[in-house]
């Protein structure tokens, strides 16, 4: 059988109707997000992971499925094995629970700063769970937690590896 793309707005929009809820209001932007050039070169900027997985690693807390808008932090040396997923979109972490660094990719992250293309990494990667309902959650609470960690860590550019 031939992979098939994934149908993700269909398949939320059923999990969500499974799960009780109202149809869901896909976020529309009321202006672009900003975009700012690098203020310095990627060789000498410090780099964070953001990745809306679901990821912990073994020991911390699992997020839970409904609205979730806790982070976790992962340390950048976390081996493979140590981590873990728990998201409201399971049947998509087949792939990820095989090989975890396809989300969340601290191997080739340190591999990058080790070679010199990256000048620094965050201490802790930040884990979210995507796929929140509330709007609101994510705008009033989430959002403010994702900044105050890459600002507390220093970061001069993040990786967004959504799921």
């Amino acid at each position: 059988m031939e992979p098939q793309p994934v149908r993700y707005i269909e398949a939320i929009t059923q999990r969500y109707a499974s799960l009780g809820y109202a149809p869901y209001r896909w976020y529309v932007a009321d202006e672009k997000p900003p975009v700012a050039p690098l203020s310095k070169p990627l060789a000498e900027s410090r780099l964070g992971l953001l990745t809306t997985s679901g990821c912990y690693v073994a020991g911390q807390v699992a997020f839970h499925y409904k609205d979730d808008a806790s982070v976790r932090r992962i340390p950048m040396d976390t081996p493979p094995e140590q981590l873990r997923f728990a998201h409201i979109t399971e049947n998509y972490l087949e792939s990820a629970r095989r090989d975890p660094q396809c989300l969340v990719p601290l191997a080739a992250l340190r591999r990058l700063r080790d070679e010199g293309m990256v000048g620094s990494l965050a201490d802790d990667a930040v884990s979210c769970m995507g796929g929140i309902y509330s709007q609101r959650r994510v705008r009033e609470e989430l959002i403010p937690q994702i900044e105050g960690i890459l600002k507390q860590q220093a970061v001069d550019v993040a990786l967004l590896v959504p799921m």
